[in-house]
């Protein structure tokens, strides 16, 4: 376990003490338990609430995301909720969270800006029933494929796809390829390679290659 993600796990479990480290079979570290939290998000009304949770925790986290399951029954995996099939949480699509998560690099910072919103969320929708509060997006490939849209300023999938793929290789052989905005200019004499960059500093190459081979060619 490295110093940064040690130091992370003190402050969330001084934060969250009703949640505790727990044996992990996978590399990284595993905390379990209840997770409180009250929230009053963009004026909507107050809400406290608890969710029993598992949060497996990557080694590399803070540029390798937690994922996090629900494991008391409570949020209702009839679809509605953005329950992922493997039975984890569906809290945003991966470069959202990555923006979140480098915004906020520590667990904590994950908790209020990537987990609450989610169980807030959850919550109204459990008492008063309707749509999510914040609005949503599509569940699933849909709704990963809209938000990117939203993110890169792309409105064809295939463009969405040919920027991953440009973030999962370097700079400087990125830069001399066409650009995905189809403006006719390799991707470094176009105004959009400054885009790519800001998500370049939130994670290594190596993250965008995977997530460009293994999440985006499964949506």
């Amino acid at each position: 376990m490295g110093v940064n993600v040690l130091k992370c796990l003190n402050q969330f479990l001084d934060d969250y003490p009703s949640m505790s480290t727990a044996p992990c079979f996978n590399a990284g570290v595993c905390l379990r338990g209840k997770f409180h939290f009250k929230a009053d998000i963009s004026g909507s009304e107050e809400i406290e609430d608890s969710y029993k949770l598992e949060i497996i925790v990557p080694e590399k986290f803070p540029q390798a995301l937690p994922k996090v399951k629900e494991t008391g029954g409570k949020i209702p995996k009839d679809g509605n909720f953005h329950v992922n099939p493997d039975g984890s949480l569906c809290l945003g699509s991966p470069l959202r969270l990555l923006k979140k998560v480098h915004s906020f690099p520590d667990l904590s910072g994950f908790a209020s800006k990537c987990l609450v919103p989610y169980l807030y969320a959850i919550s109204y929708k459990l008492r008063n029933g309707g749509d999510f509060v914040f609005g949503e997006l599509a569940h699933g490939e849909q709704g990963i494929v809209d938000d990117y849209s939203h993110l890169l300023g792309l409105p064809e999938r295939a463009q969405i796809t040919q920027a991953i793929q440009l973030l999962g290789v370097k700079k400087r052989i990125a830069n001399k390829r066409p650009c995905p905005c189809e403006c006719g200019n390799r991707l470094g004499a176009c105004s959009f390679h400054h885009k790519l960059n800001d998500f370049r500093k939130m994670a290594p190459v190596s993250w965008f290659k995977a997530h460009a081979l293994n999440d985006w060619n499964r949506i």
